[in-house]
């Protein structure tokens, strides 16, 4: 089979190694779709690791099952969570399934980037999830990063009428545009330095976009009545806009820092500001078993519109290609890698 070797953002071979085998309790899946994440071209975050395989928003059909997996059979259309918690820990308790030390260990091999997949046990039992018969592979490859966004937005308490600031208007962005939407937010303000980017967000729901390259604490008051907004969610890595979120929360407010930031970046907070008004800072990182059954749900009830979403569909030996388009975050939107077209 062919697999997709991460190296660096400008080096990604192409190689060909043996089909998987799997265990009694495992699944060997076809990989039939697997979205390119923008954490994938985080080198700081990759480096480490490479060479490897990437890839963790794997949907497609389960080719083979160890002989004794009873809840799944050949041919069954999945989606399968590359971490799952244990459900069973201190945090797995607490629901703070992301802080859970199996959840940050488990994987399926050798990443989405190839045509096919070994899911192991505790993936099979936790972390596999079925298609709707009306939801595409390719719409199913959304399911993990909405389920981000869904966490994230539980835990800043997104509630119907808020104000939100959204910094940073790429795919996860577009998709805090939408659920922020989806839940009866009164205002939706979306920024970055991106002009097409700004013109997604408003295709997507933001009631107002501003170049984030302005004065975005003073633009914002501009267009919401001299205030500044309830929510801020930053889904840009850029110190920068760690900072600007800071100006633009309003009394009582909060911020959520969703991107992965550099681990250099240090923000000074106006602790004393932030204590007499109440402001609430919020960090998401990844998502619990019950995040992704709820965006496994929106998803399937047309809730939110990714399909239109897509900018690029690539085949495996176009991985290359995709990661370019990701990292240099130009024209494109959503990558999508379909490993086994012909």
């Amino acid at each position: 089979m062919l697999v997709a070797v991460y190296h660096n953002n400008r080096d990604i071979r192409i190689k060909d190694v043996p089909k998987p085998d799997i265990g009694p309790d495992e699944i060997l899946l076809k990989v039939m779709a697997s979205g390119i994440c923008g954490t994938d071209v985080v080198e700081w975050y990759r480096l480490p690791k490479a060479p490897r395989v990437l890839g963790h928003e794997a949907t497609g059909i389960i080719e083979k099952i160890g002989k004794n997996v009873t809840k799944y059979k050949v041919g069954d259309r999945v989606f399968v969570s590359h971490h799952v918690p244990c459900n069973n820990c201190h945090y797995c308790r607490k629901d703070s399934h992301t802080a859970c030390e199996t959840l940050h260990t488990t994987n399926y091999y050798p990443g989405g980037f190839s045509q096919y997949i070994r899911v192991p046990k505790i993936n099979v039992e936790t972390g596999v999830y079925k298609l709707p018969a009306n939801m595409s592979y390719e719409e199913g490859t959304f399911i993990e990063p909405l389920a981000c966004a869904v966490r994230g937005q539980r835990l800043a308490n997104i509630q119907k009428d808020d104000t939100i600031l959204i910094i940073g208007s790429g795919m996860a962005g577009i998709l805090h545009i939408q659920l922020a939407k989806r839940k009866g937010a009164k205002k939706i303000v979306a920024a970055d330095i991106n002009p097409n980017r700004l013109k997604l967000a408003e295709k997507f729901g933001a009631d107002h976009v501003i170049d984030a390259k302005d004065d975005l604490p003073q633009e914002l008051k501009k267009i919401n009545n001299g205030k500044a907004v309830d929510k801020v969610i930053v889904c840009t890595g850029a110190e920068k806009a760690a900072l600007t979120a800071l100006e633009c929360v309003d009394r009582g407010g909060t911020i959520l820092f969703f991107a992965v930031p550099d681990p250099t970046t240090k923000i000074p907070i106006p602790i004393t500001q932030f204590w007499r008004n109440e402001t609430t800072i919020r960090t998401s990182y990844g998502a619990a078993p019950r995040d992704l059954k709820e965006a496994l749900q929106i998803l399937a009830q047309k809730q939110i519109n990714v399909v239109d979403m897509i900018t690029h569909r690539l085949s495996i030996k176009e991985v290359a290609e995709g990661f370019r388009l990701v990292a240099e975050a130009g024209k494109s939107l959503k990558v999508i890698i379909e490993p086994n077209r012909i």
